[in-house]
């Protein structure tokens, strides 16, 4: 009757310990920034550290084959083209409770100031009359089933032109 009881208990507890109650569908939220400005030069001339966090329920973010496609996009708001595409590694799945939450730290490299068509100044040029860009990012992921985040859209960092 013991060995009964017991296992009842055992049981009674396993079905109530609740599996993340993340959607299966990744969850993406911006979270800052290490700086507010960036200056435009040649590729590691100055970067910035964006930080993001995500959840996803059935825990399938991430990638092991370098061959795969990127799921990490970032989108230049001023030319809506996509600026950078990440791959984030692995995260192996555990158990019957697969749901992840975590940070995604991105060294973002520095780009070019671009300026209105209309002056047909090219990219990255120094042209005193445009000192500085608003640099603002929409960011999405995608996780290995298909399925995109929400798009979150980034606070304008300041590029300096000059």
């Amino acid at each position: 009757m013991k060995q009964l009881v017991l296992s009842i208990l055992a049981f009674t507890f396993l079905t109530c310990v609740k599996p993340s109650d993340y959607p299966d569908v990744p969850v993406l939220e911006f979270v800052g920034f290490s700086k507010s400005t960036l200056n435009q030069g040649d590729i590691g001339g100055d970067t910035l550290l964006l930080i993001l966090s995500f959840t996803d329920g059935d825990g399938d973010f991430g990638t092991e084959d370098r061959r795969t496609e990127p799921n990490i996009f970032v989108k230049d708001l001023r030319t809506n083209q996509t600026l950078r595409q990440y791959k984030a590694p692995f995260i192996p799945l555990e158990g019957t409770k697969n749901g992840v939450k975590g940070k995604i730290n991105i060294v973002f490299l520095t780009t070019c100031c671009v300026f209105p068509p209309i002056t047909g100044i090219t990219p990255c040029a120094v042209v005193p009359q445009y000192p500085k860009n608003d640099l603002a990012m929409e960011i999405y992921i995608k996780d290995r089933a298909g399925n995109s985040s929400n798009k979150v859209i980034t606070p304008p960092i300041t590029l300096n032109c000059n």
